[in-house]
């Protein structure tokens, strides 16, 4: 198959992918190699049902804005996040196979691409470290050690609790991509009920308060207890509606506008899989942070303290007992998975004789290292609006060139095809969009708002840098050759894509596998209806003390299932 040429100039083929890794570091990915809609599905769901969830969730309540606020805010955040997904990282990744890094150093150059990927790779370590030090909150419970609340470690045990748990973390993420989706399969389901579970598990406490009717509505009743007890409007506080809304949005900003989900989404096998962030965003981003507010404001009603000094760990342990404390750990895995996986991609590009896993596992060093000092995820939400925003005016770079100068009669690539180590308009832009962005922010624009000056200053200052510095002229017939080459490839994708629809599926999953399916349901099951029990008046500590055993029983049958499907190659 035509290989996409233009990375090693002129019409020549790029270097083959890593055959021991299979991660396609700098060639698209091939057809026998992409993945099905179950891989993303569980991904999108695994990745944005963690352990942050918890520090969010709790942040709403402790920004003093209304239930109608919160709810109505992510609603709509959440959607323009999911079109974000589907729309534009989705279709640029399938069209071209590439990682973000190798189709921004074509379109922008070596020079370009080492001063992003430095950044890009430091955000995501830190991210990473957030989630991996999350996930240490809740180990520290195990051990008896005092919750991290200022932004350096106080213990000596808990250094130690977050190297161990990052260890375990970047080992997964290594194994790239493949392990990383099937990891998130087995976890994502079980982490969607917990944070369902320890809503209803806490719910009564909260509702007990208000003294609610024995007839009132669900909605009602999240009215009423909400504007009581978890998301109490602060008159004095300067958030509300658009902020939340605003957060929705750009908190994943730099994976789906800052296209570094191209990553991932290069091994789908259609764009319209996309979509399947709608499952993080409205399953982790609106029902976990609302899960985790209803949680934490329990928590802190039962602990007689502020929902401030609480640390994941904490809230899930009152919740949920020991499984609490292993949906936290869990959920921070799921995360940091990918996150080191996309931080390893990102410093790789630096250098394209370094091997992706040797990077991915420096890089998770660092990422570890990082999760020892709680600021990670203490001044989370601020960083994840900063980080986004420095990220988002390349994703406005990369969609111009790849949409719009078609369009306008302008060339792809045309830095590239004239021998630029850097393309200077493309650098122009990014720090235009960081100027004005600045700009706006000192005369009072709040910092989740800054995506769309940003964003149409990068767009607008390219275009006409661009076409100043010879976006406009004719191309080389090197890059008509690429042109051809890329047609090539797209077209045999196609076909290759069209016969594997059509090739009959393998046999069902033997007897074993079925049954272990069996007893993974039955298991949530299990734990849906002794939260549920709860909810309707039973007492809290039998959940706490016996949600552990039908959790493990999960665990131990879903791995079998979903190892007994991959290796089988069934959809089953």
């Amino acid at each position: 198959m035509a290989e996409f040429s233009g990375l090693s100039g002129g019409s020549e083929p790029r270097s083959e992918p890593n055959p021991a890794s299979g991660e396609f570091d700098r060639s698209p990915v091939t057809p026998d190699r992409m993945l099905s809609a179950r891989h993303f599905a569980a991904s999108y769901a695994g990745e944005h049902v963690a352990g942050t969830e918890f520090v969010i969730g709790a942040m709403f309540v402790a920004w003093g804005v209304s239930t109608s606020a919160v709810i109505g805010g992510l609603v709509l955040g959440n959607l323009l996040a999911v079109l974000s997904w589907a729309l534009v990282c989705a279709p640029i990744a399938t069209d071209t196979r590439l990682t973000l890094y190798a189709y921004l150093e074509r379109i922008a150059g070596p020079g370009m691409i080492r001063l992003y990927s430095v950044i890009n790779g430091i955000f995501f370590c830190v991210l990473g470290g957030a989630m991996i030090t999350v996930s240490a909150s809740a180990v520290r419970i195990l051990f008896d050690i005092p919750p991290q609340v200022d932004w350096y470690p106080t213990s000596a045990a808990f250094v130690a609790v977050a190297l161990v748990v990052g260890a375990v973390v970047v080992l997964i993420a290594v194994r790239g991509f493949a392990l990383v989706a099937r990891f998130a399969e087995v976890c994502a389901p079980w982490m969607i009920l917990m944070f369902a579970a320890g809503a209803l598990a806490l719910w009564p406490v909260l509702s007990a308060q208000v003294g609610l009717a024995p007839a009132t509505g669900f909605f009602d009743a999240l009215w009423t207890v909400g504007d009581a007890y978890i998301w109490v409007e602060n008159p004095e506080s300067t958030m509300g509606f658009w902020h939340v809304a605003a957060f929705a949005w750009i908190c994943n900003l730099p994976m789906h506008l800052g296209l570094s989900d191209m990553t991932v989404l290069r091994f789908a096998r259609r764009a319209r899989y996309g979509y399947f962030s709608a499952l993080g965003m409205y399953i982790g981003h609106f029902g976990a942070w609302i899960c985790a507010g209803i949680m934490g404001a329990g928590a802190a009603l039962l602990l007689k303290t502020g929902i401030q000094v609480l640390d994941a760990g904490a809230v899930a342990n009152q919740a949920l007992g020991s499984a609490g404390i292993i949906a936290v750990i869990i959920a921070g895995w799921t995360t940091s998975n990918p996150t080191i996986y996309r931080a390893g991609l990102a410093f790789q590009s630096l250098n394209h004789r370094w091997d992706r896993t040797r990077v991915t596992l420096i890089t998770g060093v660092i990422t570890t290292v990082i999760a020892c000092f709680p600021f990670v995820f203490t001044k989370l939400m601020d960083f994840l609006g900063l980080m986004g925003l420095l990220l988002a005016p390349v994703g406005a770079v990369i969609v111009t060139e790849h949409w719009l100068f078609p369009r306008i009669g302008l060339n792809r690539y045309w830095s590239h095809y004239r021998g630029q180590q850097l393309n200077r308009p493309a650098l122009f832009a990014w720090l235009a969009a960081l100027g004005v962005a600045f700009v706006v922010h000192q005369m009072g624009l709040h910092l989740f708002f800054l995506l769309l000056p940003a964003w149409i200053t990068a767009t607008a200052v390219y275009i006409v840098a661009a076409r100043a510095m010879g976006a406009a002229d004719a191309i080389s017939q090197a890059a008509a050759d690429d042109k051809r080459s890329e047609a090539r490839r797209q077209e045999q994708e196609n076909t290759d894509l069209r016969a594997a629809d059509s090739t009959p599926r393998q046999a069902k999953l033997g007897l074993s596998a079925q049954l272990a399916r069996a007893i993974a349901w039955a298991s949530m099951l299990m734990c849906a209806a002794m939260a549920i029990a709860v909810f309707n008046g039973a007492d809290l500590a039998v959940l706490r003390n016996w949600l552990i055993a039908p959790s493990l029983l999960y665990f131990v049958s879903a791995t079998y299932w979903i190892t007994a499907k991959e290796r089988q190659g069934t959809a089953a």
